[in-house]
């Protein structure tokens, strides 16, 4: 199976998406919100212990709703869940949303990543800024996007290194299908070998996208334990895959599901009781899947967790640290460009 990343690397490579970040640098927080041309048909997989989400339940195969408008990543923990109104407002301007009768209402499931504790400043007074952060993100979108430090990743962490946004993309050429993902890295687990510059993500890179150091020569036991982070349940890495294919809603959640294997190879460890791990897929449905359905669509989600194991590390790679007293180190400063 030939495979090469998209003109952008980025998951705006799948026709139809758009990214826009926005953030507050005193807070040390932002949002992500990620917008479709049209609706896309989407699910969720949840394997994190500690999730926080908005209308996730609808993405359910059996749920009535057919396809959503837009996602909202956010920092903020549960106050971040505001910001999916400001995406919602946003959408609503421009008249989208689900039609029940003369009513829309756009549909906008939200994650949120816990940041509280990394320094920026939270007194906020009555009312988080999320929802007025989540709307300048909606209003920002671009098919080009910065990556690292920027949106909901502001205020990431790892255990070792600052996190952050990253993105990849891959073009499946036999089936003409492009695969793009979306990470905000902020976990419990490491995103690199030990104390060194090697990422587990590294038997997948494309090229040099987040260094071009290739695997580490040797991995030790102790590697394969992360340091504790200082605040242990200010984890969760969020994440969207999304495709050009034509997908069913259950598709799209078997899509999620095996995109989220991505995660556990780029992140040690993944998936604990302290993350609340989520990743959503979505399908814009620019491409038909030819030949074989089954054999399509495990090819599917099998380049989906690979670009997605890609894209967590290019979100550790591109962040850049907080500019606090005490903030985490970023891969760059600790290891050279």
């Amino acid at each position: 199976m030939e495979l090469s990343s998209g003109p952008r690397n980025l998951i705006s490579d799948v026709a139809g998406v758009s990214v826009g970040h926005a953030q507050d640098a005193a807070l040390a927080s932002g949002v992500t919100a990620i917008v479709f041309d049209a609706p896309a048909v989407a699910s969720v997989d949840v394997r994190g212990g500690g999730p926080g989400a908005r209308e996730t339940d609808l993405l359910a195969p059996e749920r009535t709703v057919p396809a959503i408008d837009a996602l909202c990543l956010s920092g903020g923990s549960a106050f971040g869940l505001d910001a999916a109104g400001g995406v919602m407002a946003a959408l609503a301007e421009k008249g989208r949303g689900f039609a029940v009768g003369a009513a829309r209402i756009p549909i906008v499931p939200a994650a949120i990543l816990f940041d509280l504790l990394n320094g920026g400043d939270k007194n906020w007074g009555r009312y988080p800024p999320y929802r007025e952060l989540g709307f300048a993100a909606a209003c920002s979108l671009a098919r080009d996007f910065d990556l690292g430090s920027v949106g909901a990743g502001l205020g990431a962490r790892t255990a070792t290194l600052k996190g952050g946004v990253g993105s990849a993309s891959a073009v499946i050429h036999s089936m003409g299908v492009t695969v793009g993902a979306l990470a905000v890295v902020n976990a419990l687990g490491s995103a690199t070998v030990g104390d060194g510059p090697h990422f587990w993500a590294a038997p997948y890179e494309f090229g040099d996208e987040f260094g071009g150091l290739g695997p580490a020569e040797t991995v030790s036991a102790a590697s394969w334990f992360a340091p504790v982070k200082p605040a242990a349940g200010a984890n969760t890495t969020l994440a969207l895959v999304a495709t050009d294919a034509r997908l069913s809603k259950a598709e799209a959640k078997a899509l999620a599901s095996a995109a989220n294997d991505g995660l556990a190879r780029a992140l040690l460890p993944c998936h604990t009781p302290l993350d609340g791990d989520i990743v959503f897929a979505a399908a814009t449905g620019h491409k038909e899947i030819v030949g074989d359905r089954t054999v399509g669509l495990a090819a599917l989600g099998h380049v989906a967790a690979l670009t997605l194991s890609r894209a967590v590390a290019r979100g550790v790679y591109e962040a850049e640290a907080l500019p606090f007293e005490g903030a985490q180190l970023s891969w760059k400063a600790k290891f050279g460009a």
